[in-house]
């Protein structure tokens, strides 16, 4: 999957998601997982979308050193390489 279209998805996915409204044409690479408004059980929600959308099996602490939207594409890359 190229990478703008996984950024699509991803911005999908936050907008439905997020606690907070966001504007999602604001979300780029460098934007921080605490920037998008997600507090400790809407994360919990995210992780469960993002893996419905992209076919994927992770664990969530696997996603503990991720802080921005562009290592959160490049993790969700190498998992889908398997």
């Amino acid at each position: 999957m190229q990478r703008e279209k996984i950024m699509q998805t991803l911005c999908n996915i936050v907008e439905q998601s997020t606690v907070e409204p966001i504007d999602i044409e604001n979300i780029t690479e460098d934007t921080t997982i605490g920037e998008l408004g997600f507090d400790s059980l809407s994360v919990l929600d995210l992780v469960y979308d993002m893996q419905q959308a992209f076919g994927l099996d992770f664990e969530v602490q696997e996603l503990v050193t991720i802080n921005a939207v562009g290592e959160l594409i490049d993790f969700l890359e190498e998992e889908m390489k398997g």
